[in-house]
């Protein structure tokens, strides 16, 4: 048997007798550096890490023993988010807060209250003039029934009728703008009384229109009753 020696390998050879040679090559293996180590497969034998202190640490207690959360705690428990999933529930929750918002306006602006009342109604003058107005009785509270029935008239086959239903309707138009005009130098005298006299707002509209209204419709509603004039 004959040995032949090449780079990184040898071979080995036998000549039988016939003088024909048979060549087995066999390959050297080269030292492992272990500047790189060869990462081996985990085993599944081997039994599983136990769990590291921390770990137990920071597991949360629940129950009786748990400690007592802190402010900082239980203000990120009660946190919501800003866009929350279900947003049909969001939906109808901020449309049922605002009619419930829209509910208290209403009675508010009807019970008089400051904050409620739109900016024509607001102020201690305005309320003053609404009370004065509602104490008192107005020729113009009843001109919607005036009109009502003079339309009435002019169904009848009658042109005196119809006649006297215009005539009429008109002189009470007149005697109710007489009736404001009035009203409108009464309150701004008592005004310049109560507030002084530079302080007067203009208030003759705002009490035309409300003394010419019927008194269950007007808004705020009355808050005194007849004869009960303001001081």
């Amino acid at each position: 048997m004959s040995c032949w020696s090449t780079e990184g390998s040898e071979a080995y050879g036998t000549v039988d007798g016939s003088g024909r040679v048979s060549l087995m090559r066999v390959i050297l293996r080269e030292p492992i550096d272990e500047d790189f180590p060869v990462a081996k497969h985990p085993s599944t034998d081997s039994p599983s890490p136990a769990p590291e202190a921390d770990d137990v640490a920071a597991t949360p207690k629940v129950g009786k023993g748990a400690p007592t959360p802190t402010r900082a705690e239980r203000e990120a428990a009660n946190r919501r988010p800003l866009v929350p999933n279900d947003r049909k529930e969001a939906a109808k929750q901020a449309r049922a807060k605002a009619a419930e918002a829209r509910e208290r306006a209403r009675i508010g602006m009807a019970a008089g209250e400051e904050r409620y009342l739109p900016m024509r109604d607001r102020g201690p003058q305005k309320k003053y003039v609404r009370d004065y107005v509602d104490a008192r009785f107005s020729v113009g509270e009843i001109l919607i029934p005036v009109m009502f029935a003079v339309i009435v008239l002019t169904f009848v086959p009658s042109y005196e009728v119809q006649t006297i239903g215009i005539f009429t309707l008109w002189g009470f138009f007149l005697i109710a703008v007489i009736d404001v005009i009035i009203l409108g130098i009464t309150l701004r005298r008592k005004l310049a009384a109560k507030f002084g006299a530079s302080k007067v707002e203009k208030v003759r509209w705002y009490a035309a229109m409300r003394a010419l209204q019927l008194r269950p419709l007007r808004l705020p509603k009355p808050q005194v009753k007849r004869g009960r004039y303001p001081s």
